[in-house]
């Protein structure tokens, strides 16, 4: 019994172990083992790439990142203009006078005959000679004279302009101007401008005097609105002056404005008909 007992409990053993050996295990293995579907295939990430947790989204992926293109460099801005100063208007001066340019009138009706002669050695710097000759007074005075018609019968001043301009020293004109500082500056410019002398209407048209230089504050080519502060004139009545009007000044003498203008009046209109307006009298220099 003991032998066949011995025999029966090795077979029992050898065939519980068969047994175990064909029995299928359930489980995490079998899953993993599992052969993929197709539509698992598709969907699986690829290699490397770690899932999506359950229940989430997957996240796009990421864009891809672009050369970053360099700014347009700013322009570099201006200096700013900074408008130069306005230079200030400095005290000028211009005269034309030289020792021996004036001329006294050799009666008392050759006024304009005189300062004909005078305008002539203010404006002559070739030593040609200098005009002072009585005998040449006179015809100047005679020319002048057939020039003008006015009551009196004697040289007014579109016949001293004429005869400025026949002499060779033009072209000269006569001009009125109502203010007495535009007066001023409108001979001072000329002068400036021309290098000629002015004529002024003295005594109300009774009378001839010349202008040959003046004091500014500001060069008149530079600053039109200069203002001038002084006159140099040549009376050829000098030494005797009126007793009206004043004394005559020495030739080349500095007047103020306001000495000048107690002999240098508004024309009076019934001294001779102008056909100019009412106003102080130039026998001006004009551009040739």
């Amino acid at each position: 019994m003991t032998g066949a007992r011995l025999r029966l409990l090795a077979w029992l053993v050898s065939l519980a172990g068969f047994l175990a050996a064909c029995t299928p295990t359930v489980g995490l293995q079998e899953q993993v083992s599992a052969p993929a579907t197709p539509a698992a295939a598709a969907e699986a990430p690829p290699s490397g790439a770690a899932s999506a947790p359950a229940g989430t989204a997957a996240a796009a992926p990421p864009a891809p990142i672009e050369a970053a293109t360099p700014a347009a460099p700013l322009p570099t801005p201006l200096p700013t203009q900074v408008p130069a100063p306005v230079a200030a208007p400095q005290p000028f001066a211009l005269n034309l006078y030289r020792e021996g340019d004036f001329v006294p009138q050799y009666t008392f009706d050759w006024c304009v005959a005189a300062s004909i002669q005078m305008a002539h050695n203010l404006i002559d710097d070739t030593g040609g000679g200098t005009w002072a000759d009585s005998g040449q007074q006179g015809e100047l005075w005679e020319m002048a004279r057939a020039r003008s018609s006015d009551s009196f019968n004697g040289a007014n001043p579109f016949g001293w302009a004429q005869v400025l301009t026949a002499s060779g020293m033009g072209p000269y004109g006569v001009v009125s101007i109502p203010d007495y500082q535009e007066a001023l500056r409108t001979a001072a410019r000329a002068i400036a401008e021309t290098g000629r002398p002015v004529g002024l209407v003295m005594w109300s048209g009774r009378h001839a005097w010349v202008m040959s230089g003046f004091e500014s504050v500001g060069d008149p080519r530079e600053f039109p609105e200069f203002s001038v502060t002084g006159v140099h004139v040549l009376d050829p009545l000098y030494p005797y002056g009126s007793g009206q009007w004043g004394p005559s000044p020495a030739p080349n003498a500095l007047l103020a404005p306001e000495q000048l203008a107690t002999q240098f009046v508004v024309r009076e209109p019934r001294r001779w008909s102008s056909g100019l307006p009412v106003g102080y009298l130039l026998v001006l220099p004009q551009a040739g």
